[in-house]
């Protein structure tokens, strides 16, 4: 699955630790997001769009 994860930390200047915190996961989860290593579990896809205010669909998008 794609995402702007990346795109979207970088515009806040947050490190992946940053994010990390941010979402109560791991750096290395963060790391696997954004290079598409994980899909992340529906509940944290929520906690991202909610932290990002934005919908999960602006976030992830199907390959």
């Amino acid at each position: 699955m794609k995402n702007r994860l990346k795109v979207l930390r970088a515009e806040r200047d947050w490190s992946q630790a940053d994010l990390a915190e941010r979402l109560k996961v791991s750096r290395q989860s963060v790391n696997a997001i954004e290079t598409g290593k994980y899909d992340p579990s529906l509940p944290l896809a929520f906690r991202i769009a909610d932290l990002f205010e934005m919908p999960i669909e602006e976030i992830f998008q199907r390959d």
